[in-house]
């Protein structure tokens, strides 16, 4: 539509590819090994036509139902695999961008919002490496009088799943959410409207021109445009940092927090409940492509061994430490200020199959990292690393032991889920001057606990996004970090 309301020239940086996975008998349902193996056929023979091109791939199928209820299957384990380039030692990972999966029945849009809970994220979406995408709306006006829109504006459409009722060991399901659509009702129930859908081009062009579409399979290429428009702006950023950005310019609209998150003192639970239905919200093309005067947002790219054997036992080995060039004489001049600080952290894990079905997390992917985060309490940046190492030692795997560090709206209990984390601290300017340094450091993983595979001394890239924001004053951050960073290594700034 906005397209068609102007004259002015449409630039576009990009070019789009087509794989179709055509059904058989008019459905999508049967073996998922089936669709495992359709899916990796679509993804490569675009590659072997024109091996050169940098590519993302969106996905708008998926199975039709939601039994796996977050656990891995044959079709997400594929997706992993091939997000990872696990055949490949790793040397070309790919962006996968995949639609959540839709809830076509009137009768559940009837119970919106309550249907949201019990309407699932369909396989493949569950993988651990994708951009998995659900649906909010801001189309409300039904153009009928007799019709009134099932959701709110900014609110989830009635046409999306969560993974509300996952177990809490799972992926925190959509990562983001993009324009799905609305439906309407009257007084009879709900009904779909096309007045509600988005408009897009029509395969059958010489029919007609155009048609309209809705539900995760548009969010998801909306999503998928937003990543191509990120990658042309950046086409040395890896694939894990593209996904990193999309998420980390998320915001959750009024109405999302509205329906999901208590008017006073939200738990961290709320905001785990809140992810599980909106994802982080919806992406900021402006947001992840520059900073403001009063945001910014650091980018670095890095590599570290996570496990090394030491006579027959498999030990964690690197450990990352960034420093965050604050200017503390800057943050402290701010003094009770609130400043939010973001940290996202996306790597690819290589997915052990034999394993698909397991209820533990542990199992499935090859290694797992995490961030830390240095603290008040930590007196110097020698006392942050032991505290690390510790927690790293009594950890075995499991989740992490550390002081409580309550400013978190997530925590690094409930953070650390998949294979893509990301918090948001709130707190003073004065408070931020303290915390110097974040850290990136392994946790358990099947490289680690089958050594007799031989894949413990791997190395897995990563890619950690940080940013601060605070309310428009007079201390002008971004021109004295930018001075920081220009005089730091490893570290890049997105302008």
């Amino acid at each position: 539509m906005d397209v068609l309301n102007t004259n002015a020239p449409v630039r576009v940086g990009h070019r789009l590819e087509s794989s179709k996975v055509v059904r058989r008998g008019g459905t999508n349902q049967g073996n998922a090994d089936h669709h495992a193996y359709l899916f990796a056929e679509a993804i490569s023979r675009p590659e072997i036509t024109a091996p050169n091109r940098r590519r993302l791939f969106t996905s708008a199928v998926t199975a039709s139902d939601y039994r796996d209820r977050g656990r891995p299957s044959a079709w997400s384990s594929v997706i992993d695999r091939l997000a990872s380039d696990a055949d490949g030692a790793g040397a070309f990972p790919r962006l996968i961008v995949q639609a959540a999966g839709n809830c076509d029945e009137p009768s559940a849009w009837n119970t919106y919002p309550a249907s949201l809970s019990t309407n699932l994220v369909h396989d493949p979406g569950q993988a651990w490496n994708s951009v998995t995408v659900g649906a909010f709306t801001e189309k409300t006006n039904t153009e009928d009088l007799n019709l009134h829109p099932v959701a709110s504006s900014g609110a989830l459409s009635p046409f999306t799943t969560t993974s509300m009722t996952w177990d809490p060991a799972w992926p925190l399901k959509p990562e983001v959410v993009f324009e799905g659509g609305n439906a309407c009702k009257d007084e009879f129930g709900a009904v779909g409207n096309t007045s509600l859908n988005l408009l897009t081009t029509n395969a059958e062009h010489a029919t007609r021109l155009f048609v309209t579409s809705n539900a995760t399979s548009s969010a998801s290429a909306l999503c998928g445009k937003f990543a191509a428009e990120l990658m042309t702006a950046y086409p040395t950023l890896r694939p894990e940092t593209i996904r990193a950005l999309l998420v980390h310019s998320a915001k959750w609209s009024a109405g999302m927090r509205a329906m999901h998150l208590p008017q006073a003192a939200p738990t961290k639970a709320d905001y785990v409940s809140l992810i599980r239905n909106c994802g982080w919200g919806i992406p900021d093309l402006s947001y992840a492509l520059w900073s403001a005067g009063s945001s910014l947002t650091l980018v670095a790219e890095g590599e570290l061994h996570p496990y090394r054997k030491e006579n027959s036992l498999v030990k964690t080995r690197d450990m990352h430490l960034h420093a965050l060039p604050w200017p503390k004489e800057k943050l402290e001049e701010l003094q009770d200020e609130m400043v939010e600080m973001r940290v996202t952290l996306s790597y690819f894990i290589e997915p052990n199959p034999s394993t698909r079905g397991s209820t533990s997390k542990f199992h499935y992917p090859s290694h797992r990292l995490r961030f830390d985060v240095q603290r008040p309490l930590d007196s110097s940046t020698e006392d942050f690393v032991a505290r690390l190492n510790a927690a790293a030692i009594r950890e075995e795997g499991g989740d992490p032991i550390n002081p409580k560090d309550p400013d978190w709206i997530l925590g690094d209990r409930l953070r650390h889920r998949g294979s893509l984390h990301q918090d948001v601290w709130i707190g003073t300017a004065a408070e931020l001057a303290s915390r110097g340094f974040i850290a990136i450091y392994p946790a358990g993983g099947w490289w680690r606990t089958r050594p007799a595979l031989g894949r413990y001394d791997l190395p897995c890239r990563y890619s950690l996004v940080v940013s601060i924001q605070t309310r428009e004053v007079d201390v002008d951050l971004y021109t004295s970090i930018e001075q920081e960073v220009a005089a730091r290594a490893g570290i890049a700034i997105r302008t």
